[in-house]
C-alpha cells in the first residue's frame, strides 16, 4: 500500500473512531414504605418513547465527565446536590440504537423525603418506583440495574452506607427493615440488633416514636465521626 492509501485509510479509521458517543445514567436508590426503590424518569421522545428510564443524557462535547452527572440528574428530575459514586461503565455493541453508545454509571442513596423531583428536558415524569414492580427499562437499563443491585447488597455489608436511606431519627426496627429488604433476606431480630449496637455507631437520643399505634420504640442516629474515628483505628463495619 503506498502512502497516500495509508493516509486516507487511517483518516477513515479516525472518522470512525470519533463517531463513538458517551453518556452517563445515575442509578438513585432510595428506601419508603419499607419498599427499596428507584428514581426512573419517563422518556418524552424517541428512542424507547413512553418508556421508563434511567435519568441519563449525552455527555456534552466540551463538558468533563466528573460534571456531566450532575448536570443531568438536575436537568431531568430537579435534584441537586447529590454525592455520585462511579461505579461501572457499559459499552457493549447495540446498546443504543441510534449509534455507538458508552455510558457510564453513577450511584447514590438518597432519602426520599429530603428532596422534590421535577422533571424537566425530555422527562415528561420522574417517579420512584418499587423494585419489585418494575417492567422491561429502556436501552440495557435493566442490565445496569441489576449491577447496581448487586453492587448495593455488597456495600451495604461492608460499609455503613445504608443510614442515607433512612430519616436522621430511626428506630432499629426500621434499621432492620432497611437492611432486609436490601439483601432480600430475613435477618434473626435479636442478633441484628445484638449487633449493631455492640458497633458503638448509634447515638441514643433518649427520645421515643410518637403518634404510633404500637408501643414507643426508641430512637437512634446514626454517629458518622465516632465510625470514622474507629476506622481509622482498624475498626470493621459488617452485617
Amino acid at each position: 500500500m503506498e502512502v497516500n492509501e495509508k493516509i486516507v485509510s487511517v483518516k477513515k479509521l479516525e472518522k470512525e473512531y470519533f463517531k463513538i458517543a458517551f453518556s452517563v445514567d445515575n442509578v438513585i436508590f432510595g428506601f419508603d414504605e419499607k419498599e427499596l426503590k428507584v428514581l426512573l424518569i419517563k422518556r418524552g421522545e424517541q428512542p424507547f418513547y413512553d418508556y421508563w428510564a434511567l435519568p441519563g443524557d449525552l455527555v456534552n462535547p466540551t463538558e468533563d465527565l466528573r460534571d456531566a452527572p450532575q448536570r443531568i440528574l438536575t436537568e431531568l428530575t430537579g435534584i441537586d446536590s447529590v454525592f455520585l459514586e462511579q461505579s461501572k461503565t457499559f459499552g457493549k455493541m447495540g446498546r443504543h440504537p441510534s449509534g455507538r453508545v458508552i455510558t457510564t454509571v453513577y450511584l447514590s442513596l438518597i432519602n426520599v423525603n429530603m428532596v422534590n423531583l421535577k422533571p424537566s428536558s425530555f422527562a415528561e415524569t420522574v417517579a420512584w418506583k418499587s423494585i419489585k414492580s418494575l417492567g422491561s427499562l429502556a436501552f440495557d437499563h435493566d442490565e445496569i440495574l441489576e449491577h447496581c443491585l448487586h453492587t448495593l447488597k455488597q456495600s451495604v455489608q461492608q460499609r455503613p452506607i445504608g443510614f442515607e436511606l433512612l430519616p436522621e431519627l430511626f428506630t432499629l426496627s426500621d434499621l432492620q427493615d432497611l437492611y432486609e429488604v436490601i439483601l432480600d433476606e430475613s435477618l434473626d431480630k435479636r442478633n441484628f440488633r445484638k449487633k449493631i449496637l455492640s458497633m458503638k455507631i448509634l447515638i441514643d437520643t433518649d427520645q421515643m416514636q410518637s403518634g404510633v399505634a404500637h408501643r414507643p420504640a426508641r430512637l437512634y442516629k446514626f454517629d458518622q465521626e465516632k465510625y470514622l474515628r474507629l476506622k481509622e483505628e482498624g475498626f470493621s463495619f459488617g452485617i
